[in-house]
């Protein structure tokens, strides 16, 4: 884990109550926030399990698209684009390094 990963993040999603999502969800929410439009795959932001976040996230009520995209190379194939279409107000963001100094 980066010192600067998130691991908490509250968001109040599609105007309703503040929620907390904390790990690789809250890692996952966070990139896909930042991504906007362009959205995230795994090959630019390599993480373990990104489908599994995803419909993790999408039973939590977060609506995220899915785009299916080719790419080439030894290994050519399919790969997921991942775009987040939820309104999403980060209300507080905790970073590894911030729970470390809390400890």
């Amino acid at each position: 884990m980066n010192s600067d990963d998130i691991v908490e993040l509250h968001v109040a999603i599609e105007g309703r109550s503040e929620r907390k999502f904390v790990g690789r969800y809250a890692w996952t929410l966070f990139r896909l926030i930042q991504a906007a439009e362009k959205g995230c795959t795994p090959i630019e932001q390599p993480a373990p399990r990104w489908s599994h976040y995803v419909f993790w996230l999408r039973r939590q009520g977060v609506i995220i698209d899915t785009i299916t995209e080719t790419h080439g190379g030894a290994y050519a194939g399919t790969h997921a684009r991942y775009v987040l279409r939820s309104s999403v107000e980060v209300r507080k963001v905790l970073r590894a390094s911030d729970k470390r100094l809390a400890a």
